[in-house]
């Protein structure tokens, strides 16, 4: 019979281990504890402590701030698995000094210390410029959508909320009987569970109608922003989120966060958090923020009149923003929505790659022009090509304020016209008739154009210069987006509220710039 050595491993065995030898230089975690114990000040957390005189002692901030931005670091966001991992895991343990601070120690950390979070984002930012990790030549700005601790099916205007509401009570209101015609039937085992489940049922649903009923009593409808703001969907759970569609993930609840990236080596300089979804009206505070910091942490001399360039994607394009920077002497490149189509390099690319049912699509070119329609100025009048008079739908204005009148066909008659099929998108068959009739519009004494400033940005982006700059906008910022939700697994908030949020995504991208001090930080590597 062979003979090995035995493995008793139920023994019980004293290893001798110093705690700092096992934060390897060179990690992450080595970075990590370098930082907090020797370069960064937290005196602005201490500020909150008030048991100098008396109460129990409290976990050192350092020690906190190490074990959760490591946790982050492996995508761990959940305070119960942060608090089990400081008691199994060595690399923890290391880092807190054998600490083990219960879950809802960690939690109210995290949730609790917002300004303090945005003052240390900024003493690490110190301290990347001080590496030569800011070139400060050109930022990139864009927003990462996330989804937070609040389900979108408590999201509604307060008309949706209100019918919400009604319906939980019609439900309420059936159960009840259901619950009564158990209560008079015949005693039972099917009988008693099915009682039992109609009137868990009705306390579930009174306590959600409730829930809808007390929200719509305490708050206002929530307004979007813009020249005419329309109410946007609230949210019960957290009113500072919002609904808000991605390319990748669906429909959301969840919060935007920006982040403006320096394109030397990728470090974030600013990092928000805004519970909207469209971003056209987020720019101009974006770039006040980032000008007021630079100026006051010596990092520049801003942004406002400076060379400093700024690039960011179409969906921060608008004809407000374009007049901000213009007036404001901003080097910007933000392209309009058109960018690629007037760039001759991507002419051919539908064409190249194809795309989704191009084939079943009839392009503007197959349709009736409106000018082969009789427009009577005058009379305020229309003919459509095959002679039939148009009835004028409404008027209004063009954005360089022109009036514009609106004509549409009677649907009954463009459905059994000849010419339907060149003159209308959806011309509609017999089992599925179209719903509108041909429309069009014209401009009555159309004036000359007044200043309009996304033509200057077009003018600026479609130089070779411009979108040679512009080119470096996806490079910049896309990586840091793909590094924080892909390599870090950082991809929803687990926190509430506005200021809750920035704090979090603040030490997401935290983790991000420790990790880029880390790796290429040359000064930052010879401190230790």
């Amino acid at each position: 019979m062979s003979n090995f050595i035995p493995t008793p491993f139920k023994q019980d065995i004293i290893v001798v281990t110093n705690l700092e030898e096992q934060l390897i230089p060179g990690t992450f975690e080595h970075a990590l504890h370098y930082l907090f114990e020797e370069a960064i000040d937290l005196s602005e957390f201490h500020l909150l402590y008030k048991n100098t005189h008396g109460g129990r002692a409290a976990y050192r901030p350092a020690v906190l701030l190490k074990i959760i931005l490591y946790a982050y670091a492996k995508g761990v966001t959940s305070s119960r698995k942060i608090a089990h991992l400081c008691k199994y895991h060595l690399t923890f343990k290391a880092l807190s000094c054998q600490a083990e601070p219960h879950f809802t120690t960690i939690a109210n950390f995290v949730s609790s210390h917002s300004a303090q979070v945005a003052a240390l984002f900024e003493q690490v930012l110190n301290i990347c410029d001080e590496c030569g990790l800011i070139g400060k030549e050109l930022f990139a700005i864009d927003g990462c959508k996330m989804p937070s601790n609040a389900a979108k099916t408590w999201s509604g205007t307060h008309k949706e909320l209100r019918e919400k509401h009604d319906k939980l009570k019609k439900l309420v209101a059936h159960h009840m009987e259901k619950h009564a015609a158990c209560d008079s039937a015949e005693k039972h085992e099917e009988t008693i569970i099915q009682q039992q489940r109609h009137l868990k049922a009705v306390k579930t649903l009174t306590a959600a109608a409730e829930k809808i009923q007390r929200f719509l009593a305490e708050n206002e409808p929530r307004m979007g922003k813009g020249k005419t703001p329309k109410e946007v969907k609230s949210n019960i759970t957290d009113n500072e989120s919002a609904k808000m569609k991605t390319s990748s993930k669906g429909t959301i609840q969840g919060f935007n966060g920006v982040a403006t990236v320096d394109h030397k080596h990728q470090v974030i300089v600013d990092a928000q958090a805004f519970g909207e979804g469209q971003e056209q009206h987020l720019l101009q505070p974006i770039i006040e923020t980032l000008d007021e910091r630079l100026k006051r942490l010596n990092l520049s001399a801003g942004i406002l009149g400076q060379s400093t360039i700024i690039t960011a994607d179409t969906g921060l394009s608008s004809e407000a923003n374009n007049q901000y920077l213009f007036e404001n002497e901003i080097n910007a490149f933000i392209p309009d929505n058109q960018f690629r189509q007037r760039d001759p390099r991507f002419s051919e690319q539908k064409k190249k790659y194809g795309k989704r049912k191009q084939d079943e699509r009839i392009t503007q070119g197959e349709f009736f022009k409106p000018s082969e329609f009789t427009f009577d100025e005058t009379a305020k009048t229309c003919l459509c090509p095959a002679g039939e008079t148009m009835g004028l739908h409404h008027e209004g204005c063009d954005k360089n304020e022109n009036v514009k009148l609106f004509f549409e066909g009677p649907v009954s008659k463009c459905r059994h016209c000849p010419l339907k099929e060149q003159c209308m998108r959806n011309p509609g068959t017999a089992d599925k008739p179209g719903g509108k009739g041909r429309q069009v519009s014209f401009i009555i004494g159309k004036t000359t154009k007044r200043t309009n400033f996304t033509e200057w940005m077009k003018n600026r982006i479609d130089t070779d210069e411009g979108k040679a700059i512009y080119a470096h906008r996806m490079s910049t910022v896309e990586p840091v987006f793909a590094n924080i939700e892909h390599n870090k697994g950082l991809k929803r908030f687990s926190l509430r509220g506005k200021e809750k949020v920035q704090g979090q995504w603040q030490l997401f991208c935290l983790v991000h710039n420790i990790e880029k001090l880390n790796n290429y930080g040359k000064m930052f590597n010879k401190m230790y």
